[in-house]
């Protein structure tokens, strides 16, 4: 497998290309967008063909170069389902693999520093992209953009440190100059989490951090919400015109969504749309009875010969595909629809919101 570790000295980002040596076929992990013409020179002197964009998180420091990518190579961009990004076009969750000819990363949901943080580990084990959740002698800061102590203690311990000891950590990003630690090592060295801290001292360090906000926040946050454009207010062709139907909100994507709490007391007067896959539907997380089943791949499907106007209320397990499946209607004309926030992980844990 080919691999290369980049660069980016002002926000002292790391940006992975991995590649089949044999097919060309190759994925860009937490590109940046002021070195996009940099990867694409890269990926050309390669001969590569770039496949998918990752993201390990919604970024508050840079830009994502996931959206320019998708528009000048074709490449996938992909962000876990859990980070509100309609834009995308895969959103992922744990378990899942993102190939690239014989190839490819798997799916780790590391959720604390942001909620829809996830790290991306090579079939082998050999190497784990930890995004800001595990930094080398560090990790992401929980004090913003719902970040949790507790859960990225209990994320890297679950999903990262029970990787072989030998496995390749490689960050997303380091202000000292190193390149990549091991999961020994930090199990061992890491002041905030190794040497066997309990989840209170852990706690008790990130509590007592007082960092100043990233400089980029204000304008990272809402670009990367829309692959790394610029935000732009939905127009009145594409803004639902009949947002009396509910208590419409919409997100920093311009996704228009309902809560949990609404939709429980106005089930009698919509159609509500599961766009999970049929394995998803059961267990803990199971469908509503009231709902249809259309997979996010088949939309519109039966939706297309529906009245226009007829309220939809669209679900998933957390709430990125019923974004971009609600953004996709609302573009074929669709003036009642929303997406529902927090999907049925909010509403099987009791998470209503008003």
């Amino acid at each position: 497998m080919l691999f290369r570790q980049l660069f980016d000295p002002e926000t002292s980002t790391y940006t992975y290309l991995l590649a089949d040596e044999d097919t060309h076929e190759a994925i860009l992990i937490d590109p940046v967008l002021e070195q996009l013409e940099r990867d694409i020179a890269l990926i050309g002197e390669l001969g590569l063909t770039l496949t998918s964009a990752l993201d390990t998180h919604v970024h508050a420091d840079h830009v994502t170069a996931t959206g320019a990518l998708r528009a000048r190579l074709g490449a996938r961009s992909v962000v876990s389902e859990r980070a509100g990004v309609g834009c995308a076009d895969v959103l992922v969750k744990a378990g899942d693999v993102v190939r690239f000819g014989r190839h490819g990363v798997e799916v780790r949901e590391t959720p604390g520093h942001t909620p829809g943080c996830l790290t991306f580990v090579t079939l082998d084990h050999a190497m784990a992209f930890t995004g800001d959740a595990l930094l080398i002698r560090g990790c992401g800061r929980t004090d913003f953009q719902q970040g949790s102590a507790a859960t990225l203690y209990r994320s890297i311990h679950d999903a990262i440190f029970t990787l072989p000891a030998s496995t390749l950590v490689y960050p997303g990003h380091d202000y000292r100059g190193r390149t990549v630690t091991t999961v020994d090592e930090e199990r061992r060295c890491n002041p905030r989490l190794g040497g066997n801290k309990s989840p209170e001292e852990f706690v008790a360090i990130m509590s007592n951090l007082n960092l100043a906000d990233p400089k980029q926040i204000d304008r990272a946050v809402p670009r990367n919400q829309q692959c790394g454009f610029e935000t732009i207010a939905p127009s009145p062709a594409v803004r639902p015109p009949n947002e009396a139907w509910a208590p419409i909100e919409l997100s920093p994507a311009g996704i228009p969504e309902i809560t949990t709490t609404w939709l429980e007391a106005h089930l009698g007067d919509v159609t509500v749309v599961d766009v999970r896959e049929p394995d998803e539907l059961h267990g803990a997380l199971r469908m509503l009875d009231e709902a249809a089943a259309i997979p996010l791949a088949q939309i519109p499907g039966p939706l297309a010969d529906i009245p226009r106007d007829r309220p939809l209320v669209i679900v998933c397990r957390s709430g990125g595909r019923s974004g971009k499946a609600a953004l996709q209607l609302v573009a074929l004309g669709f003036t009642r629809v929303a997406s529902m926030r927090g999907g049925m992980t909010a509403w099987h844990t009791g998470a209503r919101a008003s």
